[in-house]
């Protein structure tokens, strides 16, 4: 089905999974006195975080806003392997025939950005209680899905699912997958930098451009250009590309 296409130390933004607003504004999860810890690494380290969170235009035109991310690459992940010598089409996994998910791979270093604090970015852009859809994206290419390299990441991620699960146990239920990564397919050319390259569109003005205007408003001290520039921000997309 194609798309709609309309040493240890608490991070600075801990104080963003309380009240975490999620998706449509309709869930709200209060994480109170949440675990945010982790270990600070060496400076020019590498690691990579698979997310899949419905259009990986969407995902990555938010992740690759974030400070400490070297690359955003869209791509397919977490289906069957296709035949050897072979990769995914975009046709086929929008047809439900290849069981992928539109992810992201994420380069990033962990000395200036976590994969929990990743994590949080992630769970507030898009609604984790919606089986294999997000808005009017349908379709198990859309599904939520953490497919993590290793058990640190495997654990932080399982964690803070139960975490964000227990501070509102009426809410909807998170069907957030949590997977190992088996193999990652990266996506046809025109798909990277999609919001960058194609900002006119009527799709990354409904779609996109809320979720990023909510990143920078939400998490700004986690943007690339927070303190570089005082009062800088990046202007809105309104109109066509050129305006």
């Amino acid at each position: 089905m194609q798309k709609s296409r309309q040493g240890q130390k608490w991070p600075k933004n801990a104080n963003k999974v309380n009240n975490l607003w999620i998706a449509c504004g309709k869930v709200t999860a209060g994480i109170n006195r949440f675990e945010m810890f982790y270990t600070f690494s060496m400076p020019g380290q590498r690691e990579i975080a698979v997310f899949g969170g419905g259009c990986f235009w969407c995902t990555e035109a938010v992740v690759s806003e974030l400070r400490g991310v070297v690359s955003v690459v869209p791509g397919y992940a977490g289906g069957t392997p296709p035949p050897f010598g072979k990769k995914p089409t975009y046709e086929e996994v929008c047809g439900g025939r290849t069981g992928h998910a539109e992810v992201i791979k994420i380069e990033f270093d962990p000395s200036k950005i976590s994969f929990v604090q990743l994590l949080t970015v992630f769970f507030a852009t898009h609604d984790p209680t919606t089986l294999n859809r997000q808005g009017n994206d349908v379709g198990t290419q859309y599904r939520s899905v953490i497919l993590y390299s290793d058990k640190n990441q495997k654990r932080d991620a399982e964690t803070f699912i139960k975490k964000l699960t227990a501070s509102d146990p009426r809410g909807k239920p998170i069907v957030t997958e949590v997977k190992p990564l088996d193999v990652f397919y990266e996506a046809e050319d025109y798909h990277h930098n999609y919001f960058k390259n194609n900002q006119g569109a009527a799709y990354c003005q409904v779609t996109i451009e809320p979720k990023v205007q909510k990143l920078e408003k939400e998490f700004a001290e986690l943007l690339k250009m927070h303190g570089k520039n005082a009062g800088e921000t990046r202007a809105p997309v309104y109109g066509d590309a050129t305006t």
